[in-house]
């Protein structure tokens, strides 16, 4: 009894000793963002977040839209929208289709042929996320009675880590938004404002939400830029979605354990301008086919450029193991799709495809779950 009245005390006094109101237990340094970073991109080099360039490979200047104004709304066809991550909510309440994509903007339509828009659906005024901007690989779920949206945002001024010969590493996180209708305004409900729902020592992108057994998760990506050969995550939220519950995420796998996944360097790609070498994740959605069995649509880079990656839990739940199909379920420079269903019960699946190094545009394909695996149908043209 009287050891462990001591090492109790013993305990007691380490915790006070480095209680905040003492002066010598230094609070942690901020990261200095460094100036090593990876070689740059040569001139007209392929690659994601590269500047444009024309015939001789000068770069094309983009005119610089001014932050915070809401383009004019108008009422295109699906083919004349520019846009990456398209995602589609079906929602059945409204039976409106509501479109959202990288940039945060929402477009809402009767037939998925003419779309109306851009609306402005959020309200992230007094968060770090403001200071972010727009937000990407926007997702809106209905669950229970609220809309939720699911947005990646990108402080490049708070940086988390120095990579030498690399990268300075941003805070990049998926927030959640919510809201009662599914037009907005979608604001901020967390635990605490600005709440890191992933490890804010961690790059995290494209967080989607997934449902199982009563268990709510978050499935996000750990950004290739970090740890050079990207994975796919998973984290457990509260029922309420204010914020997480798990002591730390699960990795589901690594990029590089997908055949068709290439190596960004050895296959000529840069990224925002730098040769950076690895192996990519991007945009997770989960799945059941109609005989129950479990999957992910991911997007990756390959040797057609950006494709779509496809892979199943062979446990039939979130814990896998999971093992990638040996070819792409889309290629052709497309990629990061999403799956929904019409109101008339047909399967789609909305992704983005780009001609070369232009802009990437929506398109719809069909599908077909009636099996154990997702077979790819037709182009639908609405």
């Amino acid at each position: 009894m009287r050891n462990s009245i001591c090492i109790l005390a013993a305990v007691a006094l380490a915790a006070a000793a480095c209680a905040p109101k003492q002066q010598n237990c230094p609070a942690p340094r901020p990261v200095v963002p460094g100036t090593e970073l990876a070689p740059r991109a040569d001139l007209g080099q392929k690659g994601f977040g590269m500047p444009r360039t024309d015939s001789t490979g000068k770069p094309i200047e983009r005119p610089q839209r001014p932050r915070n104004i809401t383009p004019e709304v108008r009422t295109v066809h699906l083919n004349d929208l520019s846009m990456s991550d398209p995602y589609i909510l079906a929602d059945e309440a409204t039976q409106t289709y509501y479109l959202t994509s990288s940039g945060g903007m929402m477009y809402k339509s009767k037939d998925l042929a003419m779309w109306e828009g851009p609306y402005n659906v959020i309200d992230i005024k007094g968060l770090w996320l403001e200071k972010a901007g727009f937000a990407a690989a926007a997702e809106i779920h209905k669950i229970g009675d609220y809309y939720y949206y699911f947005g990646t945002w990108s402080d490049h001024s708070d940086i988390i880590e120095y990579v030498p010969r690399r990268y300075n590493v941003p805070h990049n996180q998926t927030y959640i938004l919510r809201a009662d209708n599914p037009e907005g305004p979608y604001t901020s409900f967390a635990i605490e404002p600005g709440y890191d729902y992933e490890p804010r020592e961690w790059d995290c992108i494209d967080g989607t939400y997934y449902e199982e057994n009563g268990h709510k998760y978050m499935v996000f990506v750990h950004e290739w830029t970090q740890i050079i050969d990207g994975t796919m995550d998973y984290i457990e939220l509260s029922d309420d979605l204010t914020h997480t519950i798990s002591e730390w995420p699960v990795t589901m796998f690594r990029a590089s354990e997908a055949a068709y996944c290439g190596e960004m360097i050895g296959m000529g790609e840069a990224t925002f301008g730098m040769k950076m070498p690895g192996w990519v994740t991007d945009g997770p959605q989960m799945f059941r086919t109609q005989t129950g069995k479990l999957g992910m649509l991911w997007a990756t880079w390959g040797q057609e450029r950006y494709l779509q990656g496809i892979c199943y839990s062979e446990s039939g739940t979130i814990a896998g193991p999971w093992v990638q199909e040996p070819e792409p379920f889309l290629a052709n420079n497309s990629g990061h799709g999403m799956l929904f269903r019409t109101f008339d019960g047909k399967l789609l699946y909305s992704v983005h495809h780009s001609e070369g190094n232009g802009g990437r545009k929506p398109q719809l394909w069909e599908v077909d779950d009636s099996g154990d695996k997702l077979v790819l149908g037709q182009r639908y043209n609405p």
